[in-house]
């Protein structure tokens, strides 16, 4: 290789550190998902137990009933993490499969480094709303590598051969799994569109046509292939379907561009409408017709922003200049320089990224005190409390984690398990206070309840003559129906920042 070779190859290694080390430190966060806690609780019961729970063990409003644990894989992924490492283990667990999504993001870009690099980097900014420690993130991780197995089997076959050993890993992680046969779809549909329009030969077009449609059934075959059988054929159909999720749910909400937080998203959708009005974006059909599938499932959902970013970044990069100044002689020795340069740089972005991980560590405790309610559950655990708590809804997971099996919860973030009617119910007597909310509480039984005290039904709660408040506690209230309980209010001390109560 020449000289210009390796320093090329040695530039090309330097965009991908700088990549990597900088999606290792923007993609972490603390372990504070609000559904993380039952995905723990999950996830330690199919350990100890050794089998997949059909049937829901941790609310009294549907104890008993069939659970579709879809997640059942990323569940104990996430349990013996904890275990082994605690919520250190799951925030550099999660900043890496986030980082690996981008990763290969990044490799698909075509054009120059730098600008695949930059497209790459503003793409990670419009997915920020979902990072965190979920299973959704390997939805992420494996239909970005969908995407590039799929563009690279077009010239190398072979590669393809990995698709369905994947998916059937995909579809024990995650019920994004749905996501894999409608790229192929929406792939293959394309392809036909350029056969129709000509663009494309269909003696060229065929053996690809083969090969995807071979996939798409091979795909759809090894769905039954987990602990719940052929329901996982309904489920994601059933989840997109339910009205309560998507209007109770933030992250079923279409994205808000007055937030900052969506205004990379919006900058994307600026320069995506840039590029296909400029003459540089060339968009065959089998492009064209997975990023209109993922820029309509973008808009709709919050959700699905990260999916959109995976097939629009590519089109983005495509469309920036793909000229570079090719240095003259002269400059090699400087480009030799530069490599100490560049090493420095990337021993710096380690150690940013040791530091950032290293602070999220520290600060785990202190974010769950202030997201969720840490001592009160330590009060409930210590004392003898009605079993049946009705729990503010983003609580209900940590609840599980916490209480279970000493307490079991009202409602929490296993919206397809509860159904509309009852995640109404629970919305519509935490927040709104509807007429009937004495009558939900008194049909379900619910003698204890455990809510921010800003919510409506803490403030009804406290002017009724046969309910008392137990504890009071940095935004948690619990609220204790009589005769158990006393006159009087137990007001906890603040704990010091940083330290449990267990």
């Amino acid at each position: 290789m020449s000289t210009w070779g390796i320093r090329r190859w040695g530039r090309l290694t330097v965009f991908d550190g700088i990549l990597l080390f900088g999606f290792l430190a923007m993609t972490a966060r603390n372990a504070v998902d609000p559904d993380l806690w039952w995905h723990l609780r999950t996830g330690q019961l199919i350990v100890e137990t050794g089998h997949v729970p059909h049937v829901d063990p941790f609310s009294f409003t549907r104890a008993g009933h069939a659970w579709v644990s879809h997640e059942w894989l990323s569940e104990v992924v996430f349990y013996e993490l904890w275990k082994r490492g605690g919520p250190a283990a799951l925030i550099v667990f999660s900043a890496l499969i986030w980082t690996a999504g981008f990763m290969f993001l990044h490799w698909r870009c075509p054009g120059k480094r730098h600008w695949a690099a930059a497209a790459s980097a503003l793409g990670a900014l419009a997915a920020a709303p979902c990072w965190g420690v979920r299973p959704q993130m390997f939805t992420f991780l494996l239909a970005s590598l969908f995407l590039w197995l799929i563009e690279r089997g077009e010239h190398r076959p072979a590669l393809l051969f990995w698709i369905p050993p994947l998916f059937l890993l995909w579809l024990n992680l995650h019920a994004g799994f749905a996501l894999g046969p409608a790229l192929l779809l929406a792939y293959a549909a394309g392809l036909l569109c350029e056969t129709a329009v000509g663009s494309t030969p269909w003696r060229d077009a065929y053996p690809i046509l083969l090969r995807v449609s071979l996939l798409l059934v091979a795909c759809l075959a090894l769905v039954p292939l987990n602990p719940s059988g052929a329901q996982l054929y309904r489920y994601p159909f059933d989840t997109l379907r339910s009205h309560a999720m998507r209007s109770l749910i933030v992250e079923w909400f279409s994205p808000d561009f007055h937030q900052w937080l969506y205004r990379p998203l919006l900058v994307l959708w600026l320069l995506l409408l840039t590029a296909l009005a400029s003459s540089r974006a060339r968009i065959n059909g089998r492009v064209l017709a997975p990023l209109l599938f993922t820029a309509f499932a973008a808009l709709d959902a919050v959700r699905h922003i990260p999916i959109f970013v995976l097939v629009v970044i590519p089109v983005l990069a495509g469309a920036l200049p793909a000229t570079a100044p090719t240095p003259r002689r002269r400059f090699l020795p400087l480009l030799r320089r530069r490599s100490l340069l560049n090493a420095v740089i990337l021993l710096l972005l380690a150690a940013f990224t040791l530091v950032r991980w290293t602070t999220l560590v520290r600060d785990q405790d202190m974010r769950e005190a202030e997201r969720f309610p840490r001592d009160a559950a330590a009060f409930l655990r210590a004392t003898n409390q009605p079993s049946n708590l009705f729990v503010y809804y983003d609580w209900g997971g940590y609840a599980i984690w916490k209480l279970y099996p000493q307490y079991r919860v009202f409602i929490d973030g296993r919206a397809d398990l509860y159904g509309d009617d009852l995640m109404r119910q629970s919305m519509q007597t935490t927040t709104e206070l509807r007429t009937g909310w004495r009558e939900v509480l008194n049909h379900w039984g619910v003698n204890a309840v455990l809510i921010p005290p800003s919510c409506a039904l803490a403030q009804a709660l406290r002017l009724e003559p046969d309910w008392h408040t137990k504890v009071i506690h940095q935004g948690t209230i619990l609220l204790v129906r009589n005769p158990i309980g006393g006159e009087n209010a137990q007001i906890l001390p603040p704990t010091p920042a940083g330290r449990a109560t267990e």
